[in-house]
């Protein structure tokens, strides 16, 4: 056997990677928060299901950087994975009623605002924009604080525990997501920058030669 075909294959370009099938799985759970929540009227188990959906967003960027599998495919599942996750979520629980309308909406507007942008900006040509430490923070503790405040309109024993918590988790986690926001819009003009740069240096090349 060559020495080439000993190399190991680039994860790149790769489709069926563990992190992807766990984003797959994940999107696939989303109708069955909504059967729990309104068909079944099960608060609490809507609640776990929630928090274990939010917990895998850590578990597969966790295999794909200590794992070598990283893709270009889970770049792009891995954040509609979350998106979807904040939107279905947010959104069941909001019209549950279980969570104030004021937080709720704070959350999804800003949510909506930068999704729209990303797409915006990709389709102009921008480079990808990695998360920034107070995004990945205020994901985090938002992503603990929703099933918490559907866990506290629920029958498990420690619901008021729950309504407690979800504030303590929600507060900071809606403060750092908005922080983000703010560091993301010179994030974004460097991107689209950087971007167009590339293309130009892209056509000069293949210009020349």
């Amino acid at each position: 056997m060559s020495g080439a075909d000993s190399r190991p294959e680039p994860t790149a370009s790769r489709i069926l990677t563990l992190p992807n099938l766990i984003s797959l799985i994940r999107l696939s759970c989303l109708p069955l928060f909504w059967w729990l929540l309104f068909a079944r009227e099960d608060r609490a188990a809507a609640a776990w299901l929630l928090g274990g959906l939010g917990a895998t967003d850590w578990v597969d960027g966790y295999i794909a950087r200590h794992f070598n599998q990283v893709s270009d495919l889970g770049k792009i599942l891995d954040p509609v994975a979350d998106r979807l996750l904040f939107f279905v979520g947010v959104g069941g629980i909001l019209i549950d009623g279980s969570v104030p309308a004021w937080f709720a909406w704070a959350v999804l507007v800003r949510e909506g605002v930068v999704g729209a942008t990303t797409v915006v900006i990709a389709l102009l040509g921008a480079r990808r924009i990695d998360v920034t430490w107070f995004g990945k923070a205020g994901t985090f503790g938002l992503m603990v604080a929703f099933p918490l405040f559907l866990a506290s309109e629920s029958t498990l024993s420690w619901h008021q525990t729950a309504g407690l918590l979800a504030w303590v988790a929600g507060i900071p986690g809606l403060i750092l997501s908005y922080i983000a926001w703010a560091m993301y819009a010179p994030l974004a003009i460097r991107a689209l920058r950087d971007g167009r740069a590339d293309r130009r240096a892209a056509h000069a090349t293949a210009t020349s030669q």
